[in-house]
């Protein structure tokens, strides 16, 4: 499996890599000692909680979304937006990707915000995602989803992981809502 080094100094390189692979998107990663008491209690009674990792939330066009790490990002019939403490709204169009692709796809990028790294990936193709994961050097870290109402094809997943010199992404899969893998990435070494 190819693997990519993502250091505060070559995170630009990386994002150019897998962004020519991919679309983008986000998640944050947590244990589940971090998981707040309100997504326990969702949990607890089999629903997922609104911004649980490993859930899909169907937002409404517009609707911000605290995505960890500082980011906010949107989601419009566009695309994604996304604003970082750095880097305020940014933008990455959906029609940039082909969501009439018979098969799914998944994508990656990469933010450095402060000390942690903000992953994310648009994903096309499909309205059946049950859950993104993302194979760090660290384990593996399952996404956040997030989608518009409706049958769009297409979606943002997003997970954000500590920023250190030694930190790999090694690939992205994407599975459906019955759990078999539909779509994946590995990224290509810049």
């Amino acid at each position: 499996m190819t693997r990519m080094t993502v250091t505060n100094k070559c995170v630009a390189a990386v994002a150019v890599a897998v962004a020519l692979a991919g679309v983008q998107g986000v998640a944050q990663a947590v244990t589940p000692a971090q998981v707040p008491a309100a997504a326990q209690a969702h949990r607890q009674s089999g629903e997922p909680a609104p911004d649980a990792a490993g859930s899909v939330r169907v937002v409404a066009p517009g609707e911000r979304v605290q995505a960890g790490a500082g980011v906010e990002l949107w989601l419009t019939e566009e695309g994604k937006h996304w604003s970082t403490p750095e880097m305020d709204h940014q933008f990455r169009s959906v029609a940039d990707r082909d969501v009439g692709h018979r098969r799914p796809t998944v994508g990656l990028m990469t933010d450095t915000v402060g000390n942690r790294c903000f992953l994310s990936g648009l994903y096309t193709g499909t309205v059946d995602v049950g859950r993104v994961v993302v194979d760090t050097g660290d384990g593996k870290v399952t996404a956040s989803v997030v989608r518009l109402p409706g049958t769009p094809g297409w979606g943002v997943w997003y997970a954000d992981v500590p920023l250190h010199e030694d930190l790999t992404v090694d690939g992205v899969a994407l599975y459906s809502t019955r759990g078999k893998e539909i779509a994946s990435l590995t990224p290509a070494r810049p």
